[in-house]
């Protein structure tokens, strides 16, 4: 019998394996929300980590919102690497607003962790 995961368990899996492939993110205390669009609806989640704590509903302490179509975060939650959010946000995919100063961090944590990833694979 093939059991369908909730949307909270599937944002636990993406949160655990983003923070397992970004270990210097694993311990980044951070509130966001988390909206998923799909058919004319959005689903909005309060994601707090670590953890992950997930909760339905409007983040209101949250301080970056990230949005994305439901169908890419299937696909992403499923067997997505960093590398693959950073192609998303970078084609329009995935669009983040709020605190630009959690925004750059995170940022400049994913790109040396990519610049580390790169020098892994060139030797």
């Amino acid at each position: 019998m093939f059991l369908v995961a909730s949307t909270q368990e599937l944002i636990a899996t993406a949160v655990e394996r983003f923070q397992a492939d970004v270990p210097a993110l694993a311990n980044l205390k951070l509130v966001f929300q988390l909206d998923l669009r799909g058919r004319g609806d959005v689903q909005m989640f309060r994601v707090a980590v670590p953890g992950p704590e997930i909760s339905k509903g409007l983040a209101d302490d949250a301080r970056v919102t990230v949005e994305m179509p439901r169908s890419h975060f299937n696909e992403l939650a499923a067997d997505g690497k960093a590398k693959h959010y950073r192609e998303a946000y970078e084609a329009g995919q995935i669009k983040v607003s709020g605190d630009p100063g959690i925004q750059k961090l995170i940022a400049q944590v994913l790109a040396k962790h990519e610049q580390r990833e790169h020098t892994r694979k060139v030797h």
